[in-house]
């Protein structure tokens, strides 16, 4: 059986918005190699701040950003 994750979709949030990852990186002031490390889900952690930018750079909520699968 496999362990339940938490799955990031800020590719599927990128495409939907035909935003590139540096022009992300450039919105919210996040390095593009720590965003890179986000999306392909190996980040251990991620912080409000960071999420609040994100979310408020994607107009998204927290739930559109983040899947428990």
């Amino acid at each position: 059986m496999t362990e339940p994750t938490i799955r990031v979709r800020l590719d599927e949030l990128l495409n939907e918005r035909g935003m590139t990852l540096t022009e992300l990186s450039g919105l919210v002031g996040i390095a593009v190699v720590n965003l890179s490390i986000l999306k392909n889900g190996h980040a251990k952690a991620i912080r409000f701040s960071t999420l609040t930018r994100l979310c408020h750079v994607l107009g998204c909520q927290p739930g559109d950003l983040l899947r428990y699968e």
